[in-house]
């Protein structure tokens, strides 16, 4: 298998990564053959992948504007993946020019991009770091050098959690986050659930099985599951709810039926 020029040294370009796999749905160039094998089997189960993806993108982009709106111009966005076309750091600085971000991957080839892209950008940075460890994130340099704590930030867990099983602890890295964080900061978050897919369970269940097979287990949890990642902030208007659904810029009902797949919300810190 010929290596890409692109790809950092020591990546084993055999093995499927779910960074890569998402930049396949957005139709980024920056993946693997093995990556997109892997993407076209789970697409044989649940074809509307990409649609879910973009919905995914789009509730980001709707909840930085809300940030910058609410004055929260720090951002701190973990399982970032590989950078696409309107990123947090764009996003936010269309607002609100002074914004500083900070994207956290464990993927090294999301990393290597990253810093790519952000090469001359003083106000962003990417840290090398995993949600599992969040001690690892709040006291990377990238983070002490770019955000204070000690005023609010948006920390973003966009369709990152459903890839850590209960034994991962998920609920107690992102609680140590939230505690890490000062009143009025922003929980930003997307979960893949069965509940919402336009598919029979025991279909969808077949994408679950070969993100398995790959090693990165996909969590379908539920609604209610889901909601208790946002203990210690208040859910603000309207709640979790199926991602097109969350302060749409345009009718719910032009939505492709998979975008509904999964939920998103928004929390403050009080």
């Amino acid at each position: 298998m010929e290596r890409p020029a692109w790809a950092p040294p020591g990546i084993d370009i055999s093995v499927p990564s779910v960074s890569r796999m998402y930049d396949f749905y957005l139709g980024g160039s920056h993946n693997f053959e093995v990556d997109r094998e892997a993407a076209r089997k789970a697409m044989e189960f649940m074809p509307g992948l990409p649609k879910i993806m973009q919905a995914n993108r789009a509730f980001m982009r709707r909840a930085v504007r809300h940030a910058v709106d609410n004055d929260v111009t720090q951002f701190l966005d973990i399982g970032s993946g590989i950078p696409t076309f309107g990123n947090v750091h764009e996003v936010a600085r269309a607002a609100a020019p002074a914004a500083r971000v900070v994207y956290v991957d464990h993927d090294p080839v999301a990393v290597a991009h990253s810093r790519a892209v952000l090469e001359d950008d003083d106000s962003a940075a990417v840290a090398a770091a995993d949600l599992r460890k969040p001690a690892d994130i709040l006291y990377s340099p990238e983070v002490t050098r770019l955000l204070d704590l000690d005023r609010p930030v948006a920390l973003l867990l966009v369709a990152v959690l459903h890839f850590l099983e209960d034994e991962d602890k998920p609920r107690e890295a992102v609680a140590e986050l939230i505690d890490a964080l000062a009143p009025g900061s922003l929980v930003v978050l997307t979960h893949a659930s069965y509940e919402g897919i336009p598919l029979p369970e025991e279909r969808a269940g077949g994408t679950v099985e070969v993100y398995r097979d790959i090693r990165n287990p996909l969590v379908m949890r539920s609604s209610g599951e889901i909601a208790r990642f946002f203990e210690g902030t208040e859910l603000i208007e309207p709640g979790l709810v199926p991602m097109p659904l969350w302060r749409p810029d345009s009718p719910a009902e032009e939505e492709d039926p998979y975008a509904f797949s999964g939920f998103a919300g928004v929390g403050r810190k009080a």
